[in-house]
């Protein structure tokens, strides 16, 4: 599956809101190693570098195409190290202080698991923060896997969509976070996100959970199912003469390991 940075960025400020709450809750002074787990465009990995400009940044992703805007940018500000590899297979090293995840791990089926196997091999001391969506029953979710599993689109979509199970409760966060002997904080926002445009929640999808359908289909079917699409978000999210109302509901934890 392909991501397209340009896309991805559009309504920047609002996906970058949660990223900005999620690092107030860091209180890591001098790390030596910080790694940003699924960074995309590594515009928020230099927000990173910002904060502990002393520490080795370490950026990675499964894109390419996201990998390579994040390196042009790198370059023009700060030397920044960008990897491109799956997150379920990255492992910490003796030297990591910080492990940010934001917006990502929704994307990997068994994170959980991982997130306790995180936590143990971290050195006490270390911090490990994440951010995930939690509005996967959201009519912008449910009305597209509704559409998906029509019988215009089952046969073309089956089993493309991933909802279910795609992230824990923040309970379920906190508590394995508790169990790894880790200081832990967990908590959900929904922000009313306020956006402009004709029919700006498709946009807004565009950029991130209607990525796999989009993959799966041809350039006609998408245009096709993206109409069919479009004319159902615009009766769930009216707009207003202020803009379009958009719940979105984050999921978010941070962990400090135990010594």
């Amino acid at each position: 599956m392909k991501w397209d940075p340009a896309v991805y960025r559009q309504f920047g400020d609002h996906r970058d809101r949660p990223f900005h709450d999620l690092l107030a809750r860091v209180g890591a002074d001098r790390p030596h190693t910080v790694v940003d787990l699924g960074c995309g465009t590594g515009h928020l990995t230099a927000i990173l570098a910002a904060r502990w400009p002393d520490a080795r940044i370490v950026g990675v992703d499964s894109s390419e195409e996201m990998l390579t805007k994040a390196r042009a940018d790198a370059a023009v500000t700060r030397y920044m190290e960008f990897h491109l590899g799956d997150i379920s297979e990255w492992e910490p090293d003796a030297e990591t202080d910080v492990v940010v995840t934001n917006a990502a791990l929704q994307w990997v089926p068994g994170h959980e698991k991982m997130l306790a196997d995180w936590l143990q091999a971290l050195k006490p001391g270390a911090w490990f923060a994440l951010q995930v969506p939690g509005n996967f029953t959201s009519p912008s979710h449910v009305l597209m896997r509704r559409l998906a599993e029509s019988a215009r689109w089952r046969t073309r979509l089956g089993g493309v969509l991933r909802h279910d199970g795609a992230v824990a409760a923040p309970s379920d966060y906190l508590g394995i976070m508790l169990d790894a002997g880790c200081e832990a904080d967990a908590w959900e926002t929904t922000y009313q996100q306020l956006l402009p445009g004709e029919n700006p929640v498709l946009e807004w999808v565009r950029g991130t959970g209607l990525r796999p359908v989009l993959a799966a289909l041809t350039g006609e079917e998408a245009a096709e199912f993206e109409q069919e699409y479009s004319e159902l978000l615009r009766d769930a999210y009216p707009a207003t003469a202020h803009g379009t109302v958009f719940p979105f509901r984050r999921i978010f934890a941070v962990a400090r390991k135990g010594s």
